[in-house]
């Protein structure tokens, strides 16, 4: 963990401006009127700093539901301001605040630039914390072990292991992050890291000087804490790493990036259970029980049986079809398999973990290690109990082997019933005041009611406000429909769209960026688009998996620059949203389907299910909100500064065909619509004519033909 110990308290020689928090007599709103003026103490810190009415109007409503509480909603188009509109309000508010964002990286940017600029500028006096999860952080205990029993042979990891071990030395917080060579997906990171299962809370070693520990304790006496999404929600569910407790002591709770929260909310108020935490458990019990009770259990035999159930579990499924798609589970089996030979298999892991369970039991007293080992094989062995059970009326259960391990998963349809019981219970402000929530996000709905977000999480009594963008769509942006290309559903519509854009993209000198709505369409597209452009020094095409996301967005950002090519970037769901490419860098965004929900995905089917139980249409009310939200998100990589230019080009001609398309099509940025070959020609000259000339877009204009 990271703390700004006190931010924003510089001297009165620093500051040439008075400061502005705890004014008396002025109301909070009146402060937030002040600081966001044209003379006002942001405009006179910042050269750069513009007055937007947008973001103002946002920031009263932001201080409003500080003062009364309650739940505000907010959709705040992009450009709007919406990290400051909420920040200046919560630190002139003096309360104490709980940020919580999608991502480790916006959490960073949040913590390491945005607040601490903020309160510094305002001069308001807070002490700040960054909380993350467990895995975030260095685990010192496991480090100790790692030297001796991780198994790691290869170089590569040999050498991760020796940074890490060095580095070790010299943090003060223990946050990975402070290692930008080390890979995300180093498999050295298991064996540094802790997880739930495998701590040993207060009977560690080394709990005093755990970073998880320090991080925690910080937190509680922080001013404004700062976490993600994943961590909010999985702690409300397990209370797992501090922040059920910190949550009662806080005045407001702000959800940045709102449009998440449904998701992964359900992911944590959910079971799970895989075969690779059963594999994990099998490894740590054969090296745990060897190096602390060698001769006092048949650790390799038990360790084997665990392992062996866990294969067995998982080539059922994979048998059954289940490596492509997840498996309905609506009786006492997945689709396709025989209930009697699923419960027994069941039944077979259930008993191996409980054999590990007893025989862990008379050797628990011998280490700490031993006595957490006991406990992970009993909480397993009841999570294989609980999937034997029917699944209850109000969530949806499934079977996934579509990876290298088979995953079973309950899941409740919304958190909904999450929100009402265990965030915002009735019961809450009788004795003190209201808490406060402000929840917001660039996307929240493709109504004025905002119901997408609205009715997922139970928020039916919360203000809602919708701010636009203050861009300026219409002369900024266009939209095209190429009516040429094959229907959606034909097997060469991604064959078609690549080689249509190919032109396009050599035109603009790259600065191209492609959505699919499928993994398959994302390598068709890029295998296309690679024999186009086969020299990537001429056009680098870059495909979503060949390389981390931060390295593609990296090179993307570049460019033409260095001598280098103009570059094609083409990706798939993860990059809809959290993109930020602005500037000349990135100028046609191209959506390859209409986003419609998988129809045969277990928790969309469940959520249709309960649409029409209730006489609703799930098409009407379901799919195509859905899809309006991820259009949206997709639409809004293309415009993210006043100055940006651009073309949103959608190869779906069903948005123009269909009835629905109406719908569809208001969900998007005011852009003008292209209605022609000749209008998106003539467009893309424009743009051409801004670009400064390079030595790509002027060496040829030979189009190659593309397959």
């Amino acid at each position: 963990m990271t703390e700004h110990p006190e931010v924003g308290q510089p001297s009165d020689q620093d500051l040439p401006f008075e400061l502005v928090g705890d004014v008396p007599g002025l109301s909070l709103a009146d402060q937030v009127h002040n600081a966001f003026a044209p003379q006002g103490i942001l405009a006179r810190a910042w050269d750069n700093y513009t007055p937007r009415q947008e973001q103002l109007t946002m920031a009263c409503a932001v201080a409003q539901t500080l003062e009364e509480g309650g739940a505000l909603v907010v959709e705040a188009g992009t450009g709007v301001g919406k990290t400051y509109a909420y920040l200046v309000p919560a630190l002139l508010s003096g309360k104490r605040v709980l940020l919580s964002t999608a991502t480790k990286t916006l959490q960073d940017q949040l913590f390491g630039r945005d607040l601490p600029r903020l309160a510094q500028v305002m001069g308001v006096p807070v002490r700040c914390a960054l909380l993350k999860g467990r895995g975030s952080y260095l685990c010192l205990h496991r480090l100790a072990q790692a030297r001796q029993h991780s198994g790691i042979q290869d170089t590569k990891g040999l050498a991760s292991l020796a940074m890490l071990e060095s580095w070790s030395h010299a943090t003060r917080t223990g946050d990975l992050a402070e290692l930008p060579d080390l890979d995300e997906r180093s498999p050295v990171l298991p064996w540094v890291t802790s997880t739930r299962e495998n701590c040993l809370g207060g009977a560690c070693p080394q709990a005093r000087d755990c970073h998880v520990n320090i991080a925690r304790r910080e937190a509680m006496a922080a001013d404004v804490v700062v976490v993600n999404h994943h961590l909010f929600f999985a702690d409300i569910a397990v209370r797992e790493s501090g922040v059920a407790e910190l949550l009662p002591s806080v005045h407001a709770v702000v959800l940045d990036e709102a449009h998440q929260i449904n998701e992964t909310g359900i992911q944590f108020m959910g079971r799970q259970l895989s075969t690779g935490q059963l594999q994990d458990f099998a490894g740590d019990l054969l090296a745990t029980g060897l190096q602390w009770a060698r001769g006092f259990g048949d650790w390799q035999s038990l360790s084997a049986e665990v392992e062996e159930a866990a294969r067995w579990l998982r080539a059922m499924v994979a048998g059954a079809g289940a490596s492509s798609a997840p498996l309905r589970w609506l009786a006492a089996a997945p689709d396709g398999l025989d209930e009697a030979a699923w419960q027994a298999a069941l039944a077979r892991v259930e008993g191996a973990c409980m054999a590990a369970q007893q025989a862990l039991a008379g050797v628990a007293e011998m280490a700490p290690d031993l006595t957490r080992l006991q406990e992970r094989a009993q909480t397993l062995a009841d999570r294989v109990g609980l999937f034997r059970q029917p699944c209850p009326d109000s969530a949806v259960r499934w079977a996934d082997a579509s990876g290298l391990q088979l995953r079973m998963v309950e899941s409740p349809l919304d958190i909904a019933e999450l929100v009402a019981t265990r965030l915002m219970p009735p019961t809450e402000g009788v004795a003190e005041p209201k808490r406060a929530w402000i929840f917001t996000s660039a996307t929240l709905g493709s109504d004025a009611q905002l119901s997408w977000f609205v009715e997922s999480c139970g928020l039916a009594d919360a203000r809602v406000l919708r701010v636009a963008s203050p861009f300026n769509y219409a002369q900024q942006a266009a939209v095209y429909v190429p009516r040429s290309l094959p229907r959606p559903n034909d097997p060469v519509h991604s064959q078609a769209l690549a080689s249509w854009l190919a032109p396009a993209a050599r035109q603009l000198g790259g600065r191209t960026l492609v959505l699919t709505t499928s993994l398959r369409a994302l390598r068709s597209i890029g295998e296309v688009l690679e024999a186009c452009f086969p020299d990537p020094q001429e056009m680098a095409v870059l495909v979503q998996g060949k390389a981390s996301k931060r390295r593609l967005l990296e090179r993307f950002r570049q460019g033409s620059t260095k001598g280098q090519g103009g570059c094609i970037l083409v990706a798939s769901m993860s990059f809809w949203e959290g993109v930020d490419l602005p500037g000349d860098a990135l100028q046609l965004v191209v959506i390859d389907k209409l986003p419609f929900p998988p129809p045969h995905d277990p928790l969309v089917e469940a959520r249709c299910r309960r649409l029409e139980q209730a006489g609703r249409s799930p098409f009407s009310a379901y799919s195509i909100p859905e899809a309006a939200i991820a259009l949206k998100q997709g639409a809004g990589r293309l415009i993210r500064s006043e100055t940006d230019r651009g073309i949103l080009v959608i190869g779906d001609n069903r948005l123009v065909t269909m009835g629905y398309g109406k719908r569809l099509m208001a969900a998007l940025p005011p852009m003008r619509r292209l209605g022609s070959d000749a209008e998106f020609d003539e467009a893309l000259e424009v743009l051409e004519a801004l670009n400064a000339p390079t030595a790509f877009t002027r060496a040829s204009t030979t189009v190659p033909h593309c397959p």
